[in-house]
């Protein structure tokens, strides 16, 4: 039916039923919207004739259009202003559903590519147990290790699995962009921007249900940075968000973070994450090149070898694999055998791979670079001489071998493992600026002998 002529038909009736002053004052200047989904929508002019057309004409209205279209419509009357209002809410529904979320996860970072060993079992365990009651479970849950263990891969999997069961807002971000954003609060110009830019800050990052944040010892030194993490954390915590966190340390061996942050990383479950043993780095491999061209071509002894060289480090493991497909593409070879691996590793374990590496060893090649004595770098003596190379060799031994703080401190005289964490944090600091420093380091590394 034509809308147009309904409402003309519409109006000859209500004419011919109410008096000339009645239906001036309340019909002339009204109008119809639409008709959609059995309600009739007619637009009046001021607030007055909505009440007085629902209490007074209401019935007339309704059953003037039953008698013209044999449908029973509902009435609506509404305003100019409200009109623009329902348009506005429409854009802006429409606009938030095309807003894709950025959780910023790696979608193939998941549990079914994280292979399991005995190094990282309960990790994988708390961690899947996350995703199942995001928020009222291990929460925070604290993640640690050393570096190229896979903790990020961990979290990225915990991220994508609660994204997978439900419709929770999950972000994935770095202590480093944390940093970034805060600090972007200084760098606006007039009140209102600084305001805005506050405001979107708040909304990124506690406007979610899993907050996942990679290494948070990067916040060591940034206490304003510390600050608004701590106020984050609490917001979140407080309203049931599950909050997950990875660092290279024990929350306890974080000293040079705030306590109260410290102290509250320990609310949950911290899990730590071991370098993988020979078997776990076997599969980790062959999981790694199951669906690679070369995967028909390598023959067991070859994994073993790669297993054997390469055990501080996943991510050693993914190079060397990187480096043997490489090396394949340009010689095309019929069979990937012990001869093959050796002649295209060889420049990348011997220079990347401590594999019998200790802490004696360490120390002797430290001594030797600095023509002290094991007993000197051992001892209590604090002059620079000894003091220095002694920070140099708690730091390669935390580098380079799987020991902790504690084992590291007796191994240099019996000394506390704050004392090692503020040499590894000392040598660590230096090595941004100082690249002499590098150059010993490199050298001393070169000379580590079994």
């Amino acid at each position: 039916m034509n809308e147009e002529i309904l409402w003309d038909d519409f109006l000859n009736i209500i004419i011919k039923k109410t008096n000339p002053v009645s239906f001036n004052t309340w019909f002339n200047n009204i109008t119809l919207l639409n008709i959609k989904d059995n309600k009739i929508t007619i637009k009046v002019p001021y607030a007055m004739h909505k009440k007085v057309l629902s209490d007074n004409y209401y019935s007339l209205i309704e059953d003037t259009f039953m008698n013209l279209t044999g449908i029973n419509y509902d009435i609506d009357f509404i305003l100019e202003d409200e009109i623009e209002d329902t348009n506005r809410n429409i854009v802006e529904v429409e606009e938030k559903e095309e807003t894709r979320w950025e959780s910023n996860l790696i979608e193939n970072y998941t549990f079914d590519n994280f292979v399991v060993g005995d190094t990282n079992r309960f990790a994988k365990t708390a961690a899947v147990a996350v995703t199942e009651q995001p928020g009222k479970i291990y929460n925070p849950l604290f993640i640690y290790g050393k570096s190229g263990l896979g903790k990020t891969h961990l979290m990225h999997a915990i991220g994508n699995e609660i994204m997978k069961k439900t419709n929770k807002k999950v972000l994935y971000t770095t202590s480093d962009m944390f940093m970034n954003d805060f600090t972007g609060l200084a760098k606006t110009n007039d009140n209102t921007n600084n305001l805005d830019y506050a405001q979107s800050f708040k909304e990124k990052y506690r406007n979610v249900d899993v907050l996942i944040i990679d290494d948070i010892q990067y916040l060591v030194g940034a206490e304003k940075t510390q600050q608004e993490f701590f106020h984050t954390f609490n917001y979140l915590h407080q309203n049931n968000k599950q909050i997950i966190i990875s660092s290279d340390r024990s929350p306890d061996d974080l000293k040079k973070l705030e306590e109260r942050l410290r102290s509250r990383f320990t609310w949950g479950l911290p899990v730590d994450i071991y370098p993988p043993d020979f078997d776990l780095r076997c599969r980790i491999l062959k999981n790694k090149i199951k669906n690679l061209d070369i995967a028909s071509l390598i023959e067991d002894d070859v994994i073993e070898y790669i297993a054997n060289s390469c055990d501080n480090d996943v991510r050693y493991l993914e190079g060397a694999i990187t480096r043997l497909c490489a090396y394949a593409a340009m010689i095309v070879p019929k069979q990937i055998n012990m001869e093959f691996a050796t002649e295209a590793l060889k420049d990348y374990i011997n220079k990347n791979i401590y594999d019998n590496g200790d802490i004696p060893s360490i120390q002797k090649a430290v001594s030797d670079y600095f023509q002290i004595t094991i007993d000197e770098l051992k001892s209590k003596k604090r002059g620079k001489k000894i003091a220095y190379p002694r920070m140099i060799a708690m730091y390669l031994s935390r580098m380079l071998t799987d020991e902790s703080f504690p084992k590291i401190g007796l191994e240099f005289g019996g000394r506390d493992h704050s004392t090692v964490i503020h040499a590894c944090d000392k040598i660590e600091e230096d090595l941004k600026e100082n690249s002499e420093l590098k150059n010993i380091i490199k050298s001393i590394k070169n000379n580590i002998t079994c």
